[in-house]
């Protein structure tokens, strides 16, 4: 099976850090974003980030800063449009998109993604988790599993369908991937694998979750 490209969306605002660039933050010798890539390389044919703003503040991870290409941080839905536009320049069929505020994601999960799509004219498939007892979130499916929309595998041929479907107004991710029959691939662990910095506390809690694995 063709490895996809990969593509980390730091396109969001932060604004629950008081802004500025999650992926950014100190956690352990290194920044998040330096987890993010080491877990993701191993997986993908290539890596790109998509992010807003001025792009030398990422200069030192040698990778192509993709912006989004509708303003207003729309979701990151745009993000994986960019995404695919540059997938679609490279001749490649299909990017795996990752959070970059998620430093603990599974070492495994492309081949799970790609896994599920099997049979598929067009992959595109979503990360997901059991639901929690009592636990709900808007991102949940008809089967009760949380699904984590910046966790998927999407098709470079559906792009333009994206795109118009950006400009007439769509954000949800998951309203645009039950349009196109996309399936879910379950992640279970004793941790929640898809983990985020969201808050100082999260940072606190990924850097004791660090210590405790060294």
């Amino acid at each position: 099976m063709i490895a996809p490209l990969g593509v980390i969306l730091a396109g969001g605002q932060a604004t629950r850090m008081g802004g500025g660039d999650k992926g950014l933050l100190p956690l352990g010798d290194s920044v998040i974003l330096d987890h993010v890539i080491a877990r993701l390389r191993p997986q993908v044919a290539g890596l790109a980030l998509n992010a807003n703003g001025d792009a030398t503040r990422f200069d030192g991870f040698d990778l192509p800063v993709l912006p989004d290409s509708i303003e207003g941080f729309p979701g990151p839905l745009v993000g994986v449009l960019a995404g695919l536009d540059w997938a679609a320049e490279q001749g490649a069929e299909s990017i795996v998109t990752v959070a970059a505020d998620t430093p603990f994601f599974p070492a495994d999960l492309v081949a799970v993604l790609q896994g599920r799509a099997k049979g598929m004219t067009h992959p595109l498939v979503l990360a997901a988790t059991p639901r929690g007892e009592g636990e709900k979130t808007k991102s949940m499916s008809r089967s009760g599993l949380i699904r984590h929309p910046t966790f998927g595998l999407w098709p470079v041929a559906l792009r333009d369908d994206l795109r118009a479907a950006l400009n007439d107004g769509l954000r949800k991710v998951v309203i645009w991937t039950e349009k196109h029959d996309g399936r879910e691939a379950v992640f279970e662990g004793d941790n929640d694998p898809f983990f985020n910095v969201n808050t100082p506390e999260d940072l606190e809690q990924a850097r004791a979750f660090l210590e405790g694995k060294a």
